[in-house]
């Protein structure tokens, strides 16, 4: 059983190195490599303890493992709220007249500062998005009179 303690120590400290060495954006990414790894080191234990007999233990620490990383891998839906025009212009930085193409220049412009992977959020850049609908949804409107 010793030697599947030292497994395991060895492994956390390589998921704690590798963790200290990722750069996940702010927000859940911390934690869903935390979980990740941790996960792995569950099962690697399970397997461990099931190559040694233990089946209750290997039972009890896969379970763990794959709850974990069923868990870390789950991302939360974002969903965005209605959006009136005027705040969907102010969203956009855009004129009340503006065309389809500005539209769609200042969503671009705008949605490079938004996106998760530029440093934003999930949540920022659906609103960005839903701005983009609303406006768009407006003059396509006004074309049809």
């Amino acid at each position: 059983m010793g030697l599947i303690w030292l497994v395991l120590a060895a492994v956390a400290v390589w998921a704690l190195v590798r963790l200290g060495r990722q750069t996940e954006r702010r927000g859940r990414g911390h934690w869903r490599v935390t979980a990740t790894l941790l996960s792995a080191v569950l099962l690697a234990g399970g397997a461990l303890a099931a190559f040694r007999g233990g089946w209750l233990a290997a039972a009890g620490l896969a379970g763990a493992g794959l709850y974990l990383a069923y868990g870390s891998r789950q991302r939360p839906i974002v969903r965005s709220e209605p959006i009136d025009e005027a705040e969907a212009r102010a969203v956009l930085g855009v004129a009340a007249g503006a065309s389809e193409e500005e539209i769609r220049k200042a969503w671009k412009r705008a949605m490079t500062r938004a996106h998760p992977d530029q440093g934003g959020t999930e949540g920022l850049a659906a609103r960005v998005n839903a701005a983009r609908d609303r406006l768009l949804k407006t003059t396509a409107g006004r074309r049809r009179r």
